[in-house]
């Protein structure tokens, strides 16, 4: 799906908790592409592709103006940005778009796909990022046991055993408790610059990938190249409550790996 590393997962290297946690954190990313993208496939979802250019410019906008506000190290926005954040959340609510679905908007090679959930919705979120993250780090951990166990060197040990300790609660990892009690609002990211399309399309969303990017950017169905299929992706998730209710905004810009983008 992203750009694959050019070290051999399978072999330990000279920081093993170092490079479980690397592992983790992989996992987790994919975890929460699963769980944003996969309504199509198991909540009826729909690919709305008929949203506002000025509305798509105004959330583009609203989630830079938050990712330039917080602090690098931290997910957390300041106290200085909580309308900002508030207004992003309303935004569909406001503006009668409905929850769940993928709101799109498509220009020649450039997509823009939001998507809010609330309330119930955001509890599925939570249930689903945990299972998706479950299912592959235990995988993982099996595989790596059977392929590597025989090995008697101390680096080979520590490593398996850094693997095995790894013990994530997502919803923590997310602030979901903080978000809750103290109503913080939070935005994180993750950035791919050659995500395959049709990763996301048939594997993720099980859709065609001309629903996500339009048939004149989508990659041939016959002999698509890696050039064909690569995509610059960013996500944004912003968390936060409204009126006591739990919400949530997730926010993807996608444009063909090749050209030149500015996300202000």
């Amino acid at each position: 799906m992203f750009e694959q590393p050019s070290d051999d997962p399978a072999e330990p290297t000279r920081d093993p908790a170092n490079k479980a946690k690397e592992k983790a954190d992989e996992f987790r990313m994919h975890a929460e592409l699963f769980a944003v993208f996969e309504a199509t496939r198991k909540f009826d979802a729909q690919i709305i592709p008929a949203l506002d250019p000025n509305h798509a410019r105004e959330v583009q906008r609203g989630m830079a103006k938050l990712e330039k506000a917080k602090a690098p190290d931290s997910p957390l926005l300041p106290e200085t940005s909580i309308v900002d954040a508030a207004t992003l959340l309303k935004f569909a609510g406001k503006h009668d778009l409905s929850t769940n679905d993928y709101h799109v908007h498509r220009r020649p090679g450039e997509v823009i796909i939001v998507r809010w959930i609330e309330g119930d919705q955001v509890e599925t979120f939570y249930e689903r990022l945990q299972a998706h993250f479950n299912a592959a780090m235990d995988g993982f951990k099996e595989d790596e046991k059977q392929s590597l166990e025989w090995k008697q060197d101390p680096e080979t040990a520590a490593y398996l055993k850094a693997l095995d300790a790894i013990e994530i609660k997502m919803a923590e990892r997310y602030l979901r408790e903080p978000i809750q009690k103290l109503n913080l609002f939070v935005l994180s990211t993750q950035t791919a610059d050659e995500l395959n399309i049709n990763y996301l399309a048939d594997y993720v969303m099980s859709v065609p990938a001309s629903e996500i990017v339009g048939g004149a950017s989508a990659p041939p169905e016959d002999g698509a190249t890696e050039h064909d299929l690569a995509w610059f992706f960013k996500l944004f998730s912003l968390r936060g409550m409204k009126n006591g209710v739990e919400q949530m905004c997730f926010f993807a810009f996608l444009q063909k790996a090749e050209d030149t983008f500015d996300l202000e």
